[in-house]
């Protein structure tokens, strides 16, 4: 029974803390196997023990997280364009109401702050406002300007506090503890005044209050609109489906809303529109622009019974298109669900990321408290100092940068992989493709262009060249391998029905009229006990020429030599130069026979290759070289190659632009040649170099801010306090930083 696994749309999560709790909450449920919480997408992917139901599993895992003050709502079912679009309504709600309140916040901010510090450079202040003559309506007026700047951050309390009362402190418990213990103490101060202790006038921080907020609100702001950016490439491929169509009936045309359309109905795409649906074409001919699909650039002509995919642009002639896939059947959601899925993977660089965030919260309210204490016990500083160092400490403080630095960068890496058509399924897959040692290639469909044609064929008995080819395309007839077809289309008779047996890496074995007839290699004839040796001569030419001689017997005597040839791709030569450059080691594995495997790999200058091997030969080479303690990819067509492709470290199948929904290998290249290739090992070094600068930031900043609120550098050097009012900026800016530097992955080439 395989397990279920299913994808939950999560609210309410403000920081890497509350991602991790969610995790460690529902990772412990004993219906779960595992679970992968993203930040920036809110999204997260649960994967349920054998035998337990998707609709038990679903219920049990979203109550657990509503348990614990979070949403969590099962993504599935609607339409994806529909699910974007309410998704994205949401946000810019979200983003509408936050922008709407900073306008009034700032302004209180700037004056609270002009009416506290504004004397210290020279700002006139009315004298029946200042400290010195009128300190209670000075205390007064901070008090009625900080009151609205905190009710309009009252989520900051509400989600804070409540997050610290269940002992599972986040961002906002930060947040609320360090500007309440500033607003607590200046309301203390407060009160002295008003009982006649005016020198508490200097111990008024309802200043560091509001400002802090309205700081951490901007910062807030700002990292919503960034994520929003970072997301955008699925937000791009989702715009390219239009809402309607014009269904084409006896020869008229209406439009309708895509739920109208079912399979098998036909549609008119006009010249400049986007194409709605997969299908095949009916009539017409033209050119199609695919590149936000496949990267390819260059526009595809299509003809009748030629294959287009929805969200594709038509060029300069109308098309009637008979429906094979829509909505979320089609090759454009295939590639939105395997994006999204990477986009809330993890890479295993996050997982001292993740570890730190869960007690990070803790150890920051800790290390306050302490910092309090040693400020206010072991020194002869006044109180108030040791109140401002256990706020700053508080509210410099950032899980939030560390939680995002590797999963933004994953999002955008994956999300720009899909637009230049590398589709990384993980980001386990986007950590390895750059870390490889060694990536080996098959041959057919990957080096070469997968059209061999049948270029000669010697006759060893009684049959003629057309009932050999007749033969052994009524072999071949079901197959659906490129050497298959190369031999029915050089057939011209009509074919012999039969069921074949199938010998993977050695060929066929039919009754055919009575007769036993067997197509493939030399070890295949062996097998049959056929005897080869009037072959050798034209089997040793073959080979020379880089020709696949394939073997036909009847009745276990040797009939014909049927040779196949396959032309390399252009490209196979620039892309290998271009990896041996990068240090990485070349093979090729190929079931050909070994000296046509070594033909082309001279031809290509493959560092080591291996011939007539079987598809579980493959998996082996590869699992060898790993022993050796090499990262291993492998590039192939994800036809024969699935056990290869499952065992490389990354598996890279070359799709053929359209069926992106084979579960074969970790990146998915959709576009016609190998650049690709370089293109993913590029973008995952990218990706890779992105996380550590994220990474680097997001502990710098934190490792070094914290010791200097703490006021590391007062007590040992003299130096400055740090004001809470820096730190907070600091804090609100580190995280949006970081989220921008992910960003700058959108512009990789």
């Amino acid at each position: 029974m395989s397990k279920v696994k299913f994808e939950l749309a999560i609210t309410g999560m403000h920081c890497a803390a509350c991602s991790s709790r969610i995790e460690r909450v529902v990772s412990k449920m004993d219906s779960v196997e595992s679970v992968s919480v993203s930040l920036p997408t809110n999204r997260a992917q649960v994967v349920l023990k054998e035998g337990v139901s998707k609709k038990e599993g679903v219920e049990a895992v979203i109550a657990r997280i509503e348990k614990i003050n979070f949403g969590a709502k099962l993504n599935e079912g609607e339409d994806l364009v529909k699910e974007w679009q309410k998704e994205n309504e949401a946000a810019l709600q979200s983003l509408s109401e936050q922008f709407r309140l900073l306008p009034p916040m700032m302004i209180l901010a700037l004056a609270l702050l002009y009416v506290s510090m504004g004397h210290m450079i020279g700002l006139p202040l009315p004298s029946w406002m200042s400290a010195e003559s009128a300190p209670r309506i000075f205390a007064l007026a901070q008090l009625l300007l900080v009151l609205p700047i905190m009710y309009f951050g009252a989520h900051f309390y509400r989600d804070g506090f409540s997050n610290l009362i269940q002992g599972a402190p986040n961002m906002d418990s930060l947040v609320a503890v360090g500007t309440g213990a500033a607003f607590a103490y200046s309301l203390f101060s407060t009160v002295m005044i008003f009982v006649g202790e005016n020198a508490y006038s200097a111990n008024l921080y309802y200043e560091s209050c509001g400002v802090l907020i309205a700081m951490i609100s901007i910062g807030q702001y700002m990292e919503a609109k960034s994520k929003r950016k970072a997301g955008d490439a699925i937000g791009s491929l989702m715009r390219l489906v239009p809402q309607t169509a014009r269904k084409y009936v006896n020869g008229t045309s209406t439009v309708v809303k895509l739920e109208a359309l079912n399979v098998g109905d036909k549609v008119l795409i006009q010249p400049g529109e986007r194409i709605p649906v997969d299908g095949l074409v009916c009539e017409g001919a033209s050119e199609v622009d695919q590149s936000l699909l496949t990267g390819e650039s260059i526009p595809v002509p299509v003809t009748v019974g030629s294959t287009v995919i929805a969200g594709s642009l038509n060029g300069t002639h109308p098309l009637i298109v008979e429906i094979s896939h829509l909505g979320n059947d089609t090759t454009l959601a295939h590639i939105i669900r395997l994006v999204r899925t990477a986009q809330s993977s993890k890479a295993p660089v996050a997982a001292l990321a993740d570890r730190v965030s869960f007690y990070f919260v803790p150890a920051v309210m800790v290390l306050s408290v302490l910092t309090f204490c040693a400020w206010a016990l072991f020194s002869n500083e006044p109180i108030s100092l040791a109140v401002k160092a256990m706020i700053s400490v508080l509210v410099i403080a950032c899980p939030c940068a560390m939680g995002l630095a590797t999963p933004t960068s994953i999002m955008v890496a994956t999300a720009r992989g899909a637009q230049l058509g590398v589709l990384i399924k993980n980001a386990v897959a986007l950590e390895m493709a750059g870390k490889v040692d060694v990536i080996a290639f098959d041959k057919t469909g990957t080096l070469t262009l997968g059209q061999p044609k049948v270029v000669e064929t010697r006759l060893f008995g009684e049959y003629s060249k057309e009932d050999a080819l007749c033969l052994a395309a009524s072999l071949e007839a079901r197959s659906e391998h490129p050497i298959a077809k190369a031999i029915t289309a050089a057939n011209q008779k009509e074919v012999i029905a039969t069921q074949p047996t199938v010998l993977p890496g050695l060929g066929l074995v039919g009754s055919l009229q009575g007769k036993t007839v067997a197509l493939g290699n030399a070890s295949l004839m062996m097998r049959q006990g056929v005897d080869i040796t009037p072959a050798n001569e034209v089997l040793s030419n073959m080979t020379a020429l880089a020709h696949t001689p394939l073997m036909l017997s009847v009745d276990n005597q040797l009939c014909a030599v049927i040779g196949v040839a396959d032309t390399v791709r252009a490209e196979s030569n620039r892309v290998l130069k271009a990896l041996r450059q990068m240090g990485i080691r070349t093979l090729m594995i190929s079931g050909d026979n070994k000296r046509t495997a070594q033909k082309i790999a001279d031809e290509l200058g493959i560092d080591e290759v291996y011939g007539e091997a079987l598809p579980q030969d493959k998996a082996r080479i590869i699992t060898e070289l790993q022993a050796q303690g090499l990262k291993v990819a492998m590039v192939g067509d994800g036809l024969n190659d699935a056990p290869a492709l499952a065992q490389a470290d990354v598996g890279f199948a070359v799709a053929d632009g359209v069926d992106v929904s084979a579960q074969a290998g970790d990146v998915i290249l959709m576009r016609h040649g190998l650049e690709s290739v370089l293109t993913a090992l590029r973008l995952s070094k990218a990706a890779l170099r992105n996380i550590y600068q994220n990474l680097g930031w997001a502990f710098g900043y934190n490792i070094l801010g914290i010791p200097v609120a703490m006021g590391v550098l007062h007590a040992l050097w003299a130096g400055p306090m740090l004001s809470p009012m820096i730190g907070g900026t600091a804090m609100a800016l580190s995280s949006t930083s970081v989220v921008l530097n992910a960003l700058r992955l959108r512009f990789f080439k």
